[in-house]
């Protein structure tokens, strides 16, 4: 148990670190304001996938609370709590024993994208827009559009990044009952 603790500590540093910094440097605005293409999520599903939903919703929470904090200077409450969520249901989008084993097939990329699809439109076109109306009150209107636009880009953003970094990741690793010994 003391272990795998561990593990989550230093997983939940490293990808919340990695969270920040390519949520910094690649920022792809969309025709939306406020709104952005962040390859950061493919990485926070690549890290829940391995680490668990703890990790996953630790990495996106705090990762996204402090880029929150360094960008604009305070976190946006509601939407840290989405990255968190997304972080926390990525992780039942893979089973982490197959992927360790070096298996990520069709089934499991079908079974992934699904998962995260829908992850994606529940927290960010449900979740985080009744947030910002409930706390911060924001119109409606805007603030669902952007949780739509949000949800459909990281929706691409994992299915393309994301499966690409879990397909990279399976394929490192041997095989069960490989005969391949160096």
């Amino acid at each position: 148990m003391k272990n795998n603790s561990v593990k989550i500590v230093v997983a939940t540093g490293i990808g919340a670190a990695l969270f920040v910094i390519i949520g910094w440097l690649i920022n792809i605005p969309t025709p939306i304001p406020n709104t952005s293409i962040q390859l950061q999520y493919a990485v926070l599903a690549l890290f829940s996938a391995l680490f668990g939903p703890l990790a996953g919703f630790l990495i996106g929470f705090i990762g996204h609370a402090l880029k929150d904090s360094f960008l604009y200077g305070a976190p946006w409450w509601t939407w840290v709590l989405g990255s968190g969520l997304i972080g926390l249901f990525l992780a039942f989008g893979v089973k982490r024993e197959t992927l360790t084993q070096g298996i990520f097939g069709n089934k499991e990329i079908i079974r992934f994208n699904i998962v995260q699809f829908l992850a994606n439109v529940v927290v960010w076109g449900i979740i985080a827009p009744i947030g910002d109306v409930l706390v911060y009150s924001e119109p409606a209107n805007k603030i669902f559009t952007q949780g739509i636009v949000a949800g459909l880009v990281n929706a691409l953003t994992i299915a393309v990044a994301g499966t690409l970094l879990l397909k990279l990741y399976a394929a490192t690793r041997t095989k069960s009952g490989s005969l391949d010994k160096e």
